[in-house]
This record gives structure tokens, C-alpha cells and sequence, in this order.
């Protein structure tokens, strides 16, 4: 009966021909990243703070990736989507230095998780490197040129200092022949040294110590002419005959000993030279045997692979002792498995020797991309081993355990095998496999809030899971928010995740901070129900009753209870039977039902009726309805469409009596069981037909399904409302239970794919309401708007229509003030429109690759979800969340961001150093001291000798570093051209001075409006000046013409020299002659006459 009465509605109702206009501006939205979680597949660099536990991962695409412990990440994107090269810490300052492609220098403020100041270098920085423990930062660059560049972190300025040194004063100093055009590949300041001396490398295979303070070279190596004696070793190759090596070009350099006296520098040959920096150079030794290199060798091949990374592990904390790990990409025989090799270095007195006693090749997950230790020294009993991360392509990150690869060492097997622990994710794409996505949002204080929230601090310790409950991870940095850590807080938005093996997981999303509360498996307990473990393919959450569908790719469709229950039995339905057992009551979450009814994959969920049904669409075409409070089974169609085309969306049309809701907590339950007046499912398929059925019994409102006259792909349904204030079901729950006084006002609850409810207060007709709803079709290559009732007549008779230029992949809907304001649309380009609703006029256009700097992939419409203007996207090993509006702050963004910097673990660890640099110049260093105190704040380990050393060791740097070197006023040595003659200098206009006089001491108008004195008497300028500022470099003949203009300069200049030396001679002579007239006259005068 009620298909029949809504279909003569449809007939006989006028048809709507125009829509009001949308109001959605483009100042209305703001698209930002809200939430980030997992490492981006374009990671490329590493940088770890040692006293905060933090590591930053730089990538391809601008993009810093700082993660912490706890489920604390942050994402920092550069304005320029550009690769990064060179990534460090700030230790303990709570600031990140990175340098891009483009020589950009950025310092970024963690805490403020902003940039904090730029500074854009003008050649290319080929070297990089932080003097530990201060503000300053040595650059190298393609000419050879070593800067210093320091950070005022009060005022957020980088600043060039005015200290530099070239190759060629380099060479004066040094003796040796140091070409312009070599670019620095190496600066490592030396351990210990409190800033003094820094080790730079050239790429044409120089190294130099410098000493600032002093001024001087204390050592100098090349690879060039020299004898070396070989390294000893079983698993090294083992070459006792000396080489005369030709000029090597060095490709990565690091320390290999605790105190900076040793020296690893690999080459682009494959060969590793540890060079011994304590043994002074004389010239004597620079072109003769030099007894202070050793040479090791991975492999005995021709050819080898270049050293690209070289890391150095000392095995214990004293300064005297040398052995320790070396860690290396590269150096084996090209066309070799790519592994990362550790080597246990063992020397022998004074350093002639060193012998490997231990090596272990860790075989990569993919490409290599960068490698950093974890020091974990500090703490009692002697264990010095660090941790090493490892990162490959794309976007892997992997922690192998100092500990164990010491004892892997230790074993006399040649190969052995590492397993690494993988990095744990707080929502996991990969392993396992991430299949589809469901964000939703739950009222605000709303009953089902409250009773989740309840459900899960009933849950013991335990039994809620943690993504590194199971391992040991490192990384504890970073300080989470109160509002994210408090016990008494609701929950307010739940993020669902089904998976490849046919688990689901389910988090707390009201904050950045994602808590994981349950994991449900696929396979249900105690009961053998065939395909319940296959790929989860949809999600539907009801947030009335708190029941979650899950359906997969076998039809099964498993319905859980989040909420408490006093539920202890278990429904498996088929088709033909229906099987009760009874469960174990627990607080945990556990399936109430599973349903098997078609061997098909089920491609849509959504609950009706407050959560009391169920519609299944499956990919036969097929559509079954499930009661869920019996559960049973209420009917099943056949298929929808003519061609059994898989079912794409499934709307709700509801007409229920305002009675009928839920007055109060209790009767939650009681209120699904009431049945509304009349209820319509409205069904698209992939093939664009639209079918409508009676909720009821299943029978076909119109009996021709209605479909697009041309060839097009569905994407989704969305109904919409027309001219009628939107009533959401939530607001209705929660008014009802205030009043309870029922009025038999009819209303209209519309529920699709983003739920709408309808109200009817207007009118007195529901039918006649819902026939002025809108219906939007959202196709590959277009958008149509219709009216209901052509959509229930079978008509295709559009409102509005929009043509694509390029195919789209996935629509949603979102609210503005309780209404649905506009339609986002994510194309197969990567690029996003957003247009309002419902003129469907465009109002901004954007793209994941600006915002997030992500590429489209293909089937990434199926993870990307979305809810009251929030959306989830998932890339590879990323899952961002995507705020739509300005103004909305649904995840109370900054309050409950975590930080990224730890003040009090910053003080803590500066008042330790300070401490034992105290103890250290009183009786030595006290051992574990550092360790011990920060240990006591964040449970972790700290090693004292790679820790920042006090600011205040520091300041002698600023004076020398304030000035350039080189600069000697005992020995000046002058030519012809630094002679000045005095000439009469040419008349200037005075007219600005005797302005300034005239004002008798008043400020003037310059000094009032800018506050600086009016300082703008032009200065005569020498010739050299001229020319040096705006000659223009040019061929060999102007390099000759100049040089003969130079030579005629310096004739005339000599000519005006003797002119003037005549002069000086004759007006000399004169004064002689008038001196010796003056002595004559004085002498013949008396004494009193004078």
C-alpha cells in the first residue's frame, strides 16, 4: 500500500524546477592537515635528538616527519616542495635546521611546529654541520669556501658571520695546492674540542684539521702519493703489499674513535682509510711514507660500490679506548645483495693496526636511504651499544638493537641474520593491509558518547591494546596534551579501519593523539564460520545503538556491539538456519551476530531505523535487509539490476511519529523496536540505476528501475534537502528525553550515504515533504541533481547538471550550522573541487599534492572517508585527516596538539651538563650522571659523551667567529698599489652640512620620522672601488687591455711619485737654507735682544 501511495505522490506532485542558491563562500573553507600518523613514502634523511629521543625524518617532497613516543607525530611542510639534503638537530633546544635543494637554510620551532626563520644561501652547500651543543653551523660549499652561520634562538634569526675560509688561504697556510673549484664534501668538528678544531674534506681527497683559536693546521692527509699499510683481517680483505694510491676522491667521512683521534673516510673506490689525527704533520711527511693511514677493504673485487654512509659505535665510554662498530652502506662489489655492514673494530697499541673480530651483513626491505644510531649509553653496567634506524624505500623504518647485533658480532659465523623491529604504527596500512576506512562523528555529550567512553575506563589495563606493548622502541620524546590524557573525557569521534586478514580496528580520534581501544579479529571464538577471515570491504557505524557492521569479500557481514551489553549469546543466520550459542560476558566488545547469506562481496552497509535494520548491498546486485535487535533475516532481492551490476549506495528514506524516539537512556534498546510509519531504501547501482523499495518487505516502489540514457560509472547517492531546516536524529534523542510529553507531529528522517533527517514541521504531509528532497548523482564523468519524485517516477529529468573534465573517483557531502552546505570532489589527477549545495556552483579548487604533497593512487578512494566536515585520506604508510572548514576546531587544535619539545627534560639535561662538566674539571667525569638524570623524566638512556656541551664553552667561538681569520698586522707587506698620494681631493657640495648646522643641535625630520640621523653626504670613492664593483668579467682581451691599463696606472702613478719626491727634495733644500740664515742672525744677536 505505502509503494503504491508514494508513487500516485510522485505523479501527481508539481515538479521542482529550480533550487535556491548555496550558501557556501570560498572564506567559509580552509583546507589543513588536522591529524598525521605514518612515515611518507618519500623519506629520504634521518636526524635524531639524543636528549629529547626524537627522530626527524626529511623528504623528496619538503616535508619533515617528527614522531616521539607514545603515539606522538608531528608534520612540518616546507613552503617549497623541495627535496631535503641535510637534516640536524638543535640538540635539546627544540629546534630543527634543514637545508633544501635550493640552499635554502630552515630553522624550524618544534614547539610552535612553524618555521622559524630562512636564510638563502647563494652558492650550493655541498658539506653541513652543527658544532654540538651550540647555535653555530659550519656550510660547505662547491668553491671550496667554509662559512659559519649562527642561530639567535631569542630573536629566530640566522645570521652569516663574518668568519670564512677558502681553499686558497687554506693553501698558503697548509703548503699544499688546494683548487678553487673543490667542492667541500666533509666538516666534522672534533669531539671534545669544545668548537676549536673542525676536520674539513675535499672532494679531490684532502682533509685538513683546523684549530679556530689557534689559527693553524695540526694535521693534514690526502690520499695522493702515499704508502699505506693494510689492515689485518679474516673477514676483511687481507692486502699486506704497500700501494701507491693516485688521487681518491672521498665520498663520506665520520669519527672512529671516542676522542676524535681517528678518522674514517670512505672513497668513491670502495676503499675506507682511518687516518690518525692526533699524529702531527710535518712537510717533511706530506710527500713520504705515512705510517699514521690504514686501509680496509669490504670486498677483494675490481669494482666496488662508493662508501655512502659511514656511522661509528664505540663500545665503551672512555675516551682512550679505541674499538667500537662501524657501521657502512657500500663499499661491497657492485652487483652484490645491497646490505648495510657492521664491523667490530678491534686496534691494536699505537694504533698501527686494527683487526675486524666480528661482521654481520643486515639485509635491507628495500632501496637504502639513510641510516642513524640511537646512542643508549648512560645507564649502569657498562652497556655502551647504541640502537641503529634504518631507512629504506618507500618510507620504511626499521630499529635494530645494539644489544643483540654486539652478540651477533661476537659470533664467529662470517654471515648472519638480523631480524629488525619494525616501526609501530598507530593505525597500520601495510602489515596488515588496510582495506576500507569509517570516520565517525558522535554527538557531543550524547548518550552514546558517555556510554563508550564508560565501556572503555571499565576495560582493564590489558585488555586495551598498544601498538609497542610488545616491543622495545627508543623513541619516548614529545609531551602530550592534559586534554588527550584525561581519564573523565568523552569520546567523541571514533576512526574504524578493516584489514586484509578480516580484523577491525577502532580508535579514539577526539584528539590528535589516537588511542587505540579495540581490535577485533576476523575469525570468531569458539565458532567455525567459513569466510569470516577474508578482506573487510565496507564499514557502517550506527552511533545510536553503538553496533558496527563489518562485511567482506566472502558475504559474510559480522555486527558487533561496542556499547555495554548484557547481551551472553551469539547469532550466526544464514539463509537457511539460524544458530544461537551462548558467550562469555566480558568488557571487551564482542560479534552479537554474523550473517552468511550470499557468496558475494558485500559493497554497501547502512543501517536504518535508528540502528534497528540493516541494508546489505552485494556485488551480485543483490540487496538483503537484517533486523538486527533478533537478528534474523527479513528479506532478500533479486538483483537490482538487469545486467547484475554491484550495488554502490544504499539511502534510507524514513517516516517515523516523534513518539517513537527514544525518551530516555534506558529504553535505548526498547526504541529500535518500534517500527515508523513508512520507510523507502533507495538503491544505486554501478551501472547508474536507481531502484526504490518498501524498507518493509522489500517490494519495488516503481517497477522499471530508473537509469542514465548514456554509459556512465556510479560513484554515490546523496539526498539531500531542499528547503527544509535539517533535524538531526541526535538533537531529537537528546531534546526527548527532556520532554516527554510526544506531540503526533509526522516527521521525515532521510538517511544516505552522509545521513540526513528531514524535518516536516511545515507541512502536513510527510510524503509531500519527501518528494521535495533532492536526489544527487555523483557519475565519473558528471554531477546530476534531480528531484525525488523524478527519480521515484523513473524520469530522467535533471535540475542540474555538471560535465567533468576529467574522470572523479570519490564524492562527499558535508554540513555548515547543522546543514549540508557543499560536495567535495577528489578527481584521478590528485585535484579537489568543492562546490555548495545545492546550485552546485564551484567555490574552490585545490589538490592532495598542496596540501598533503601526496600523488593519486589508484584505488585510494576506497580508504577515504569522511564526517561533519572531516575527511580521511590513506597513502601508502600515511593516514592524514583533513579539516574542510575555517573556523572549526573539532579536535581542539592547538590546545590538545602534543609537543614536540620537552622544557622540563631540556632543563633537566642542562642542569646534568652542567653539573658534570663541574665534576669533570674538578675530579673527571662522574659515569652515568647525565644518564641517570634524565632517565629519571623519560625512562630512557642518554650517553654523557655525545651529549651537548654547556652554551658557556662556547663564547670564545663567538669572538673568533665575529672576524675573519688570517689577518696578521706584524708582517704587512705592501706594493705599489697600496700607496695613497695626496692629492687635492675634489670639492663636495656642503650644502647638506650647513643644513644640518643651521638647525643648532634640533633633530630633523629624518631622525623624527625613522629615528636615525640624516646621514647622507655622498663619499668620494678610489678607482679601485669603482672598478671592483661594477667591472664585468670578460674575455682574454679584456683581461689584457686591463691589465695594460693597470700597467699605465702604475707609470703614471710612479711619474706623480718622483714629481712629488722633487718637490719634497726642493722645498727641503729651501728649509735648509732659511734654517742655516736663521742660525746666522740668532747668533750674532746678545742675549738680552732676543
Amino acid at each position: 500500500m505505502f509503494a503504491k501511495g508514494l508513487l500516485q505522490k510522485a505523479v501527481h506532485h508539481p515538479h521542482q524546477q529550480h533550487v535556491q542558491r548555496g550558501v557556501l563562500k570560498s572564506e567559509d573553507l580552509d583546507l589543513r592537515v588536522a591529524i598525521h600518523y605514518g612515515i611518507p613514502s618519500t623519506s629520504s634523511l634521518l636526524a635524531f635528538d639524543p636528549i629529547q629521543r626524537l627522530l626527524a625524518i626529511g623528504t623528496l617532497d619538503g616535508r619533515i616527519k617528527v614522531i616521539g613516543g607514545d603515539g606522538i607525530e608531528g608534520l612540518l611542510i616546507s613552503p617549497k616542495p623541495l627535496p631535503y639534503k641535510y637534516l640536524e638537530f638543535i640538540q635539546n633546544q627544540g629546534f630543527l635546521i634543514g637545508i633544501s635543494n635550493d640552499n635554502d637554510i630552515q630553522v624550524w620551532n618544534l614547539e610552535d611546529r612553524c618555521l622559524a626563520c630562512c636564510l638563502q644561501w647563494e652558492s650550493n652547500i655541498t658539506a653541513f654541520c652543527l658544532i654540538g651543543g651550540s647555535h653555530f653551523m659550519y656550510i660547505g660549499d662547491e668553491y671550496g669556501l667554509l662559512s659559519v652561520v649562527k642561530f639567535d634562538g631569542e630573536d629566530g634569526k640566522l645570521s652569516h658571520l663574518p668568519y670564512n675560509i677558502s681553499a686558497n688561504s687554506l693553501s698558503e697556510a697548509s703548503g699544499l695546492s688546494v683548487p678553487d673549484d673543490q667542492p667541500i664534501v666533509g666538516i666534522l668538528p672534533q669531539p671534545h674540542s669544545s668548537g676549536d678544531r673542525v676536520v674539513i674534506a675535499y672532494a679531490s681527497g684532502l682533509i685538513i684539521l683546523w684549530d679556530v683559536s689557534k689559527s693553524q693546521i695540526p694535521f693534514i692527509g690526502s690520499g695522493k702519493d702515499l704508502q699505506l699499510k693494510d689492515a689485518v683481517d679474516s673477514d676483511v680483505q687481507d692486502d699486506t703489499s704497500e700501494h701507491h694510491l693516485q688521487e681518491k676522491e672521498i665520498s663520506a667521512i665520520c669519527w672512529a674513535s671516542s676522542d676524535g683521534s681517528i678518522l674514517a673516510v670512505g672513497y668513491v673506490d670502495g676503499d675506507i682509510l682511518f687516518w690518525n689525527t692526533s699524529v702531527s704533520t710535518s712537510k717533511g711527511e706530506r710527500n713520504g711514507q705515512r705510517k699514521n693511514v690504514v686501509k680496509l677493504q669490504l670486498s677483494s673485487a675490481e669494482r666496488r660500490l662508493p662508501v655512502i654512509v659511514l656511522k661509528w659505535s664505540s663500545n665503551n665510554s672512555s675516551r682512550t679506548d679505541y674499538n667500537g662498530q662501524l657501521f657502512i652502506y657500500g663499499g661491497d662489489e657492485i652487483g652484490s645483495e645491497e646490505v648495510l655492514t657492521v664491523l667490530s673494530l678491534e686496534w691494536s697499541s699505537g694504533m698501527d693496526n686494527v683487526r675486524c673480530v666480528g661482521r654481520v651483513d643486515l639485509i635491507l626491505t628495500g632501496s637504502f636511504a639513510d641510516m642513524i644510531l640511537s646512542p643508549t649509553a648512560g645507564a649502569t653496567g657498562g652497556n655502551h651499544k647504541a640502537d641503529l634506524f634504518v631507512l629504506t624505500n618507500p618510507g620504511q623504518l626499521h630499529l635494530y638493537d645494539g644489544t643483540n647485533l654486539s652478540i651477533l658480532l661476537s659470533e664467529k659465523e662470517s654471515k648472519q641474520f638480523a631480524r629488525p623491529v619494525e616501526f609501530p604504527m598507530v593505525i597500520p596500512t601495510a602489515d596488515p593491509s588496510m582495506t576500507v576506512g569509517k570516520f565517525s562523528v558522535l554527538p557531543a555529550g550524547g548518550n552514546s558518547s558517555k556510554s563508550l567512553s564508560e565501556l572503555v575506563s571499565k576495560m582493564k589495563p590489558g585488555l586495551t591494546p598498544s601498538p609497542t606493548a610488545s616491543i622495545k622502541w627508543p623513541l619516548t620524546g614529545g609531551v602530550p596534551t592534559q586534554l588527550s590524557v584525561t581519564k573523565d573525557s568523552s569520546i567523541d569521534r571514533l576512526y574504524i579501519a578493516g584489514y586484509q586478514d578480516g580484523s577491525v580496528r577502532i580508535w579514539d580520534a577526539s584528539y590528535p593523539i589516537l588511542t587505540l581501544l579495540f581490535v577485533l579479529e576476523g575469525e570468531v571464538q569458539g565458532m567455525d564460520v567459513a569466510g569470516s577471515s577474508a578482506p573487510v570491504t565496507t564499514l557502517d557505524f550506527c552511533w545510536q545503538t553503538l553496533n558496527l557492521a563489518a562485511g567482506n569479500e566472502c558475504g559474510v557481514v559480522r555486527i558487533c556491539k561496542l556499547g555495554s551489553s548484557n547481551e551472553a549469546s551469539f547469532h550466526y543466520v544464514t539463509e537457511t538456519k539460524c544458530e544461537v550459542q551462548s558467550c562469555a560476558q566480558g568488557k571487551e566488545p564482542k560479534y552479537k551476530a554474523v550473517f552468511s547469506l550470499l557468496k558475494s562481496p558485500v559493497q554497501a552497509l547502512q543501517f536504518g531505523n535508528c540502528g534497528a535494520k540493516l541494508a546489505v548491498g552485494f556485488g551480485v546486485g543483490r540487496v538483503a535487509v537484517l533486523d538486527v535487535c533478533s537478528p534474523s533475516i527479513l528479506f532478500v532481492t533479486d538483483c537490482i539490476s538487469s545486467s547484475s551490476s554491484p550495488i554502490i549506495s544504499l539511502s534510507w528514506l524514513e517516516f517515523r511519529n516523534a513518539h517513537s524516539h527514544v525518551q530516555s537512556k534506558e529504553q535505548s534498546e526498547r526504541e529500535v523496536a518500534v517500527e515508523p510509519e513508512a520507510e523507502t531504501i533507495f538503491i544505486l547501482t554501478k551501472d547508474v540505476e536507481i531502484s526504490s523499495i518498501d524498507g518493509a518487505n522489500g517490494e519495488m516502489i516503481h517497477p522499471h528501475p530508473w537509469h542514465l540514457k548514456i554509459e556512465e560509472t556510479a560513484l554515490s547517492m546523496h539526498i539531500i534537502a531542499s528547503r527544509f531546516p535539517v533535524l538531526n536524529c541526535e538533537t531529537h534523542l537528546e531534546e526527548s528525553s527532556k520532554d516527554t510529553t510526544a506531540k503526533g507531529k509526522a516527521e521525515l528522517d532521510a538517511s544516505s550515504t552522509g545521513t540526513e533527517h528531514l524535518s516536516s514541521s511545515e507541512t502536513a504531509s510527510s510524503l509531500d515533504h519527501s518528494l521535495d528532497t533532492l536526489v544527487l548523482l555523483c557519475c565519473e564523468n558528471s554531477l546530476r541533481l534531480y528531484s525525488m519524485n523524478s527519480v521515484i517516477q523513473g524520469k530522467d529529468k535533471t535540475i542540474h547538471k555538471i560535465n567533468h573534465t576529467k574522470p572523479c573517483c570519490w564524492t562527499t557531502t558535508f554540513k555548515k550550522d547543522g546543514r549540508v552546505c557543499g560536495l567535495l570532489l577528489l578527481f584521478q589527477t590528485g585535484d579537489l573541487e568543492i562546490r555548495s549545495l545545492p546550485d552546485l556552483e564551484l567555490v574552490k579548487e585545490s589538490s592532495i599534492k598542496s596540501i598533503l604533497r601526496w600523488n593519486y593512487k589508484a584505488n585510494m578512494d576506497k580508504l577515504m572517508t569522511s564526517d561533519d566536515g572531516q575527511v580521511t585520506l590513506t597513502s601508502g604508510c600515511e593516514v592524514a585527516f583533513i579539516s574542510l572548514l575555517a573556523g572549526s576546531n573539532d579536535f581542539s587544535i592547538p590546545e590538545s596538539l602534543p609537543c614536540l619539545h620537552d622544557r622540563v627534560l631540556a632543563a633537566a639535561a642542562d642542569a646534568a651538563i652542567s653539573i658534570s662538566s663541574n665534576l669533570k674539571k674538578k675530579q673527571g667525569l662522574a659515569p652515568g650522571i647525565l644518564g641517570g638524570i634524565v632517565k629519571g623524566f623519560k625512562g630512557g638512556k642518554v650517553n654523557a659523551s655525545t651529549t651537548a656541551t654547556p652554551e658557556s664553552d662556547f663564547t670564545h667561538l663567538d669572538n673568533k667567529f665575529l672576524k675573519a681569520p688570517f689577518i696578521d698586522t706584524k708582517d704587512i707587506e705592501l706594493d705599489i698599489d697600496d700607496i695613497e698620494i695626496d692629492e687635492t681631493p675634489p670639492v663636495t657640495s656642503s650644502s647638506s652640512h650647513e643644513a644640518v648646522k643651521t638647525k643648532g643641535g634640533k633633530e630633523t625630520d629624518r631622525e623624527k620620522l625613522l629615528g636615525a640621523p640624516d646621514d647622507s653626504t655622498p663619499r668620494v670613492r678610489t678607482a679601485q672601488e669603482i672598478i671592483a664593483k661594477y667591472r664585468k668579467t670578460g674575455d682574454a682581451s679584456s683581461a689584457a687591455a686591463h691589465a695594460r691599463n693597470k700597467l699605465a696606472e702604475r707609470g703614471e702613478k710612479l711619474e706623480r711619485l718622483s714629481r712629488r719626491t722633487e718637490e719634497l727634495q726642493s722645498g727641503a733644500e729651501n728649509f735648509a737654507s732659511l734654517a742655516d740664515e736663521l742660525v746666522k742672525t740668532m747668533e750674532n744677536k746678545k742675549w738680552w735682544q732676543i
